[in-house]
């Protein structure tokens, strides 16, 4: 049997598509493994949009050339963006690669393994070039309404199996894609060109997905998008010959002008939130990302407020506080239109977090520029924000257009400046939990672990470690076991940590969802203390 090792680099996405990837593959009889260098296949899940993600993928690359050089019979595939973006160029660029396959082509890539076994002897033959790549091409933007019979990797999706000691996370969470691709081309973004345009899924699948998830004892599911709010299904439209809808391309950017809608042909976002909430009830979280700050209705917050099982969590990235540097991004929003958004969701949800991404250093960003985006952040109280330079990424509008013309040294100054006013927003965001309760899905134990210190007394004193834990101080005067540190996520997706008693402690609550009281924070977590453990992970049902 043929052992493969599969690394993810970049976002939710490739996550998702490497669990699909995994699951078909080992249907079919491959082993996996999670050292390089017990492998035969080596599969690398790459990203195009961050530079630190695409460096991470070429350094592995070198790596696994120079393994192949000193005799090593092994198959290297390229998967993902960085594989659509350059094409066959990086066979001849790299030819220690053997295979390429892009994002949305991954359904095929069994038959690139197999291809690449049998035409080694003709690696220069153009047949041979042929069979070892899967690259969407200019087929990525179709228009029409997509047929089932040119949409194969909706099976990916509707065929994974989920393995809960295996997930990304113990805490029982699973992705579920909802769209693939993206119509909104901003400047900086090679996504549209490598993902294509954005295919919408049938709600019926997605619902049944989520209910499989459930009955393998996921909890929490993150459906995915890189704009999830667009979501929009008309049913109808694209049909197979037994009478199942088939993914569709989604409408284009002027359709959602005037939400909400009201047609029981149309399954809208707020629709499918409902319909996953109201159906799969065995779900203790239903969360999802990426929203688009324009175009999100207030049918989505309704929904949002009057279902308690979705989660208060928004991740909505503005990228800039500049309309000028906003019109050149071509976000399609300004700085106001965003502002009321954020003000609406606070409306709508109380206790809602908002997250975001920031881009320092676009292209001709002036000091009022940055200004302008200290202001914004000062104006709305994220949670984080996730923080990059500027950085031309090959395939992009950006790097034809405009000149990098913001010095290195004054993109790292405004990005650390950026960073550390973003600290004193997350802090106080936290800070306003404290006193409260909150409901902790357990994800892991930390590496931290706090020796609790009590002053010197009798060998049988009982002392309190907090939550209710008590352990016997020993005639030195401690108290016996160092209590374990455990982490996990509020509702509101705010990194909670708390004591237990030992580690078989917490190794039981990992996956279930303890009530905890919040008695200290910090700029990316709360701390608190255990009021009701978690007794297994299936103990809200």
């Amino acid at each position: 049997m043929k052992t493969v090792y599969l690394e993810t680099f970049g976002c939710q996405m490739n996550e998702l598509d490497s669990e699909l990837v995994r699951g078909h593959l080992e249907s079919i009889g491959y082993g996996f493994t999670t050292e390089p260098g017990d492998a035969q296949i080596l599969l690398f899940n790459t990203c195009s949009v961050r530079e630190h993600a695409e460096s991470k993928a070429y350094s592995r690359l070198g790596i696994v050339g120079k393994r192949k050089k000193a005799g090593e019979d092994l198959v290297l595939g390229v998967l993902g963006c960085m594989a659509e973006r350059d094409g066959v160029d990086m066979l001849r660029r790299y030819p220690q690669v053997d295979l390429l396959c892009g994002p949305g082509e991954l359904d095929k890539l069994p038959m690139l393994i197999d291809n690449v076994a049998r035409t080694s002897t003709f690696a220069d033959d153009e047949a041979s070039e042929a069979g070892r790549v899967a690259l969407a091409g200019n087929t990525s933007r179709r228009s029409a309404a997509l047929s089932a019979t040119k949409d194969d990797l909706e099976t990916l999706d509707l065929a994974r199996a989920f393995d809960p000691d295996r997930a990304t996370s113990a805490a029982r969470s699973a992705y579920v894609r909802i769209t693939r691709g993206c119509n909104k081309f901003c400047t900086y973004c090679v996504v549209p060109y490598t993902r294509g345009a954005e295919v919408h899924r049938p709600p019926d699948s997605i619902v049944e997905e989520c209910r499989r998830l459930a009955n393998a004892g996921v909890i929490e599911v993150t459906l995915l998008g890189q704009t999830v709010n667009h979501y929009r299904y008309h049913h109808g439209v694209a049909v197979t010959i037994d009478g199942r809808e088939s993914p569709q391309i989604g409408p284009g950017l002027k359709a959602f002008r005037n939400e909400p809608i009201d047609d029981a042909g149309v399954t809208t976002f707020a629709g499918l939130l409902a319909r996953i909430h109201d159906e799969v009830p065995e779900l203790a979280r239903i969360r999802f990302l990426t929203s688009y700050p324009r175009d999100f209705g207030d049918d989505v917050l309704e929904v949002m407020a009057s279902r308690p099982r979705i989660c208060r969590y928004l991740h909505v990235p503005a990228q800039s506080g500049s309309n000028r540097i906003l019109k050149l991004m071509n976000r399609g929003y300004t700085v106001e239109e965003y502002l009321e958004f954020t003000d609406r969701v606070l409306r709508h949800l109380p206790d809602a977090s908002i997250a975001g991404d920031i881009i320092v250093g676009f292209p001709t960003e002036t000091d009022e520029d940055f200004e302008a985006t200290k202001d914004l952040l000062r104006r709305v109280p994220f949670k984080n924000n996730f923080i990059f330079k500027y950085s031309p990424r090959p395939g992009t509008t950006a790097i034809d257009r405009f000149e990098d013309d913001v010095p290195e040294a004054v993109k790292k100054l405004r990005n650390n400046e950026l960073l550390a006013l973003q600290a004193e927003i997350g802090a106080a965001a936290h800070a306003d939990w404290i006193g409260r309760e909150v409901d902790v899905l357990v994800e892991r134990k930390t590496n931290y672990h706090r020796r609790t210190s009590v002053p010197r007394s009798s060998a049988d004193e009982r002392v309190s470690l907090g939550s209710g834990i008590t352990a016997k101080r020993d005639a030195g005067g401690d108290a016996g076991p160092d209590p374990v540190q455990i982490s996990g996520r509020t509702k509101g997706d705010l990194i909670t940590v708390f004591d237990v008693a030992d580690d078989a402690t917490a190794d039981a609550m990992i996956g279930g969802i303890a009530r905890v009281k919040v008695n200290g924070s910090g700029p990316l977590l709360l701390r608190g203390t255990l009021l009701e453990p978690a007794e297994s992970p299936m103990n809200y049902r």
